[in-house]
């Protein structure tokens, strides 16, 4: 018989380890918990899943979360970035090739799905896959099969599709940028990710969960908001959902300093506890401390710094300039 995904059961997920992914699955919204449900039961029966919402409301955790609860819990998880693909590569990436199907195909590969055999494929940003590539998508989904690049003979494979985009997909479909067949095919069970300024009462908990791992990570006391920090962080539009909010409260302490609001001005007399005030050596320690903590990943340390990558390119210059 099968078990019911609880309230206690997504209680339960506050004390997994930081490091956990799951451990994002905090809060208290009945939204989450009528997700939880709709997960768990797609989970069972392995259908198509299509997850929406803004982007960093925490789509791939649930994608993640929807594999381990189902009978393919012990089989492959692949994910694929479907913005990422190569236009020129992107049917060998997910199909596979024969060894000689092109140039530089110097061997046979088996592409994500039979990789992905008796698992889940994790199809993110789906609206961004290529009209040519939609029609096999829409394949594999109805007969089970795929057919490598350079291969005449269809290969049977047996993977969970579950699929995820920040997009309208329903509007792409009428502007013709989106196969209706292939939507409604994808479309089977839609988990909707409320994006975090609909789920305020969670806030707190985030900031508990934010704070108690980043302190761990890099070894400084855990941070707790006054009240009125508090009511700010709660009244906060959060444009970047809960990925955002990790992201200042980690970039504040890589900088040492309490978390700052994005584009919100701070009050005057606020001490930052700085080492130093020089502004362009607070500048280069923050640069230094966003590379180190991301292994030298430039695009993620402009996240942490919450600045563009180009911006981050050209302090990188200014700076090398300097020396």
């Amino acid at each position: 018989m099968a078990t019911t995904f609880t309230s206690t059961n997504l209680d339960s997920l506050a004390s997994l380890a930081p490091e956990n992914p799951d451990s994002l699955l905090l809060g208290q919204d009945p939204s989450i918990n009528r997700i939880a449900h709709h997960t768990e039961r797609a989970a069972q029966v392995e259908c198509t899943v299509l997850i929406t919402g803004e982007t960093g409301t925490g789509k791939e955790v649930w994608a993640r979360l929807l594999h381990r609860l189902g009978p393919r819990a012990g089989k492959p998880f692949v994910p694929v970035n479907c913005a990422a693909l190569t236009a020129t590569l992107a049917e060998s990436q997910l199909f596979g090739h024969e060894k000689g199907a092109f140039t530089g195909a110097a061997g046979a590969s088996l592409g994500v799905f039979r990789a992905a055999h008796g698992g889940v494929v994790f199809l993110d940003e789906i609206g961004d896959m290529p009209m040519e590539l939609q029609p096999k998508l829409l394949r594999v989904l109805q007969e089970g099969e795929v057919t490598p690049v350079g291969s005449s003979h269809p290969q049977h494979v047996d993977v969970q599709v579950v699929t995820a985009t920040n997009r309208n997909l329903e509007r792409d479909v009428e502007e013709g940028r989106f196969r209706e067949d292939l939507y409604y095919r994808l479309n089977l069970v839609e988990l909707r990710m409320p994006p975090l300024r609909d789920r305020v009462e969670d806030i707190p908990h985030f900031i508990d969960f934010f704070s108690k791992k980043y302190a761990a990570r890099y070894d400084q006391p855990v941070w707790v908001p006054s009240p009125e920090t508090l009511r700010r962080f709660c009244e906060y539009r959060w444009p970047g959902n809960v990925r955002q909010l990790g992201f200042v409260i980690e970039q504040s302490y890589v900088l040492q300093c309490e978390p700052i609001l994005p584009g919100v001005p701070e009050t005057t007399g606020r001490n930052l506890n700085l080492p130093f005030t020089n502004l362009g050596r607070l500048r280069e320690v923050a640069v230094e401390q966003a590379l180190r903590t991301t292994s030298g990943h430039k695009g993620r340390a402009a996240e942490l710094l919450g600045v563009h990558p180009n911006t981050l390119t050209r302090i990188l210059a200014q700076l090398d300039e300097g020396e």
